[in-house]
């Protein structure tokens, strides 16, 4: 199984109190994330910890107040982070790209801030300015689309083909992306789903080496038949809840809703046809 080096998660904190220590260049940044981020600052450890404070940051100047202050909050039972210390952190921030509600976060594991800054000036030039009017609308209209298509399959299916390249709601298209609504009030006129089967070769365990066809079909698979000991960095590119079988005649006939790939795991030098 392929591992990650943190757990991305998205941490609901307006309303909530979150601790920030030290003044300076360090400390001001997180301030005004905890601020964006709806949340109370507290700037007294004391006083997080006697009010059960469960977020800390941590950015003074002394490295040895830094230690002890993080020692303190984790005994404390807080989740700590120490700016420009990632052997002290429980978590990092990472570079964030808003398009409200949708947000993308860029993590290194506290490796490199600037490469995770620089990945994010990068996406800024491709997602468009109104996306977060697409997450908003598909928010809008969910009812709708579970009236229309109870069974999530189908539910899924229909919006996998509106979202995919070239679809009705393609992400990345910003006059597509201001067009959802229209889209959405009668969803049965996108592409008709069907169900099929396609099957490729992998030849290299880096995934970069997929074709943007062949990643594109794991991404929304529902089905992967596995043939031979396909490397867990190809299947990290599959969709997470998609069913993962060993191959077989019995298997592609008994799984054959929506769309089944067939991978087979066929190394450099693997002759072809076996």
């Amino acid at each position: 199984m392929s591992t990650i080096a943190s757990l991305p998660l998205f941490h609901q904190v307006a309303g909530q109190q979150v601790l920030v220590l030290g003044d300076g260049p360090a400390a001001e940044p997180k301030r005004r994330l905890v601020e964006r981020a709806g949340g109370v600052i507290v700037d007294d450890l004391a006083r997080a910890i006697d009010e059960g404070v469960r977020l800390a940051f941590i950015a003074y100047e002394d490295a040895s107040a830094c230690e002890v202050a993080a020692i303190n909050a984790r005994c404390a039972g807080m989740l700590v982070n120490v700016v420009d210390r990632p052997e002290l952190c429980d978590f990092t921030t990472p570079s964030i790209l808003d398009r409200d509600p949708l947000l993308v976060a860029i993590g290194t594991g506290g490796a490199s801030a600037g490469l995770a800054k620089h990945v994010r000036l990068r996406l800024e030039q491709v997602l468009p300015s109104n996306l977060g009017e697409l997450a908003r609308a598909l928010e809008a209209a969910r009812g709708r689309l579970r009236a229309l298509f109870p069974d999530g399959r189908d539910r899924r299916r229909v919006l996998d083909q509106a979202l995919q390249q070239g679809g009705p709601l393609d992400p990345l298209d910003p006059v597509k992306s201001g067009m959802a609504k229209v889209w959405l009030e009668n969803p049965q006129e996108g592409p008709v789903v069907s169900n099929y089967t396609t099957a490729f070769d992998v030849r290299d365990a880096n995934p970069d080496f997929l074709t943007v066809g062949q990643a594109r079909a794991l991404g929304v698979a529902d089905t992967i038949l596995l043939d031979g000991s396909v490397p867990d960095t190809i299947l990290a590119r599959a969709r997470a809840d998609a069913r993962r079988l060993p191959y077989s005649e019995e298997a592609r006939q008994k799984w054959a809703e929506g769309l089944t790939v067939i991978l087979r795991w066929r190394p450099e030098g693997t002759p072809e046809g076996t």
